[in-house]
């Protein structure tokens, strides 16, 4: 499978939004009093409750990211008050605003691709550390040695790659740079919400930096909308955490149990169960077995008829077609059935792996690997007047997958049909 497999527009489109309604928001030469208060405390308050969110949960890197953000806000927001209200600016604002420049894209950047992978206290201790030696240090540097530590930041090392465009210091574009290659590397090799919202909330922080002192709401509308994607992605990942099935991609037991509750008064649940999974395993190895589970799921995935596939448990699935009949569904079922049969999984060792699915086909049917079949038994049932419980309904489902077990496997039974007419046409 292609590396870039994973990669979904689905994963960018929240937080695309929010970043379109920042940029639009900002924009705008004024904001109704409503408005103007509520961004004024947004940032505060999903500092206060979305860091407390990501704590509970064990997510620092996010709870970093917001720190970070909010004290360059934090920061900024009083120089540029200081500038409305005075009509000019302190001091110390040229060198500020030139280190928030520089601060912001590589403290963020490290934040986002600090994995967490030690102790929670440890992790948190060390990320603490790490901001207040690099606070502490660009503090005391500022306060000593101002005019040379301006002129540092400021000085144009690269003649021939400046632009009158260049809105920030020039050493902070390639900061910016190198940050959003980090976290597009990060992303594209393991696709998710989280990742795609961090590498569009730099963008934010690159598009607002210039606006600081120009637009009057741009500080508040980007920096909450940023902090915002952050804990939108964190949530939205805690969703799929406990809605869906990491090793299939398949909804999870926990999901079907909320659509069960949304069911109407016709439907139809079919219990699907992967024949002589335990002998995969015992024969193959766990990675073989969690290759047949994938190799299942995306089969029945594309099941027709209104149907939609979840993982129920172990090699168990468990497929709900609302408002329909068996008989509507039986055809369906079928031709999910042979998909799977069909289907011939080569056994290689993991050097011999096809890089993407083109050479997966163009080995496929070649000899010098192994194959194996796999089958998949099904029982189906609908809700009648004997059945009117969705738990009733599993339960006779369960039992014609017992059924089609029993009668040799590889086959689709209904329940209550007559133990006759087991194996459906197609069969081997």
């Amino acid at each position: 499978m292609s590396r870039f497999a994973a990669v979904r527009l689905s994963h960018f489109l929240p937080s695309l939004a929010l970043l379109g309604g920042a940029v639009a928001t900002a924009s705008l030469p004024g904001l109704n009093e409503f408005f103007t208060s509520l961004f004024n405390v947004l940032p505060t308050l999903l500092l206060l409750l979305g860091g407390l969110f990501c704590l509970v949960y064990g997510r620092q890197r996010e709870l970093f990211l917001l720190v970070v953000l909010y004290l360059g806000y934090f920061i900024l927001d009083t120089h540029a008050d200081h500038y409305r209200e005075s009509g000019r600016v302190r001091d110390d604002t040229a060198l500020v605003f030139h280190l928030c420049s520089l601060l912001l894209p590589l403290l963020y950047g490290l934040y986002a691709a600090w994995q967490e992978r030690t102790h929670l206290v440890q992790d948190l201790i060390a990320r603490a550390a790490v901001l207040l030696a690099v606070g502490a240090v660009a503090v005391g540097l500022a306060q000593r040695y101002p005019d040379a530590l301006l002129h540092w930041v400021s000085v144009v090392r690269w003649p021939a790659l400046h632009g009158v465009w260049m809105s920030l210091v020039q050493l902070a574009y390639p900061l910016f740079a190198l940050a959003f290659l980090l976290l597009l590397v990060q992303y594209l090799r393991a696709p998710r919400p989280l990742h795609a919202a961090q590498l569009l909330g730099l963008l934010g922080v690159l598009w607002v930096l210039p606006q600081v002192f120009t637009q009057v709401h741009a500080l508040h509308v980007m920096c909450s909308m940023v902090m915002l994607m952050l804990v939108a992605a964190v949530a939205h990942e805690a969703y799929q955490m406990a809605f869906r099935d990491e090793l299939t991609g398949l909804p999870g037991r926990r999901a079907l149990n909320e659509r069960l509750q949304r069911l109407g008064r016709n439907y139809v649940i079919a219990m699907a169960d992967v024949d002589h999974f335990k002998k995969f395993n015992d024969t193959h190895g766990h990675d073989v077995g969690d290759q047949v589970l994938r190799l299942v799921a995306s089969r029945l995935r594309k099941i027709g008829g209104g149907g939609k596939a979840y993982r129920y448990g172990g090699e168990e699935f468990t497929m709900v077609f609302p408002g329909k009949t068996i008989e509507e569904c039986l055809p369906h079922l079928e031709v999910v059935r042979q998909a799977v049969e069909s289907y011939q999984l080569q056994l290689r060792d993991k050097q011999q792996r096809p890089q993407n699915d083109k050479q997966g086909r163009q080995r496929r049917g070649q000899s010098g690997a192994a194959q194996v079949s796999v089958t998949i038994s099904i029982g189906v049932a609908e809700r009648d007047h004997e059945r009117s419980s969705t738990e009733q309904v599993i339960k006779a489902a369960d039992q014609a997958l017992y059924s089609a077990k029993s009668a040799g496997r590889n086959c689709v039974r209904s329940h209550g049909q007559k133990r006759g007419a087991v194996k459906l046409a197609g069969q081997r």
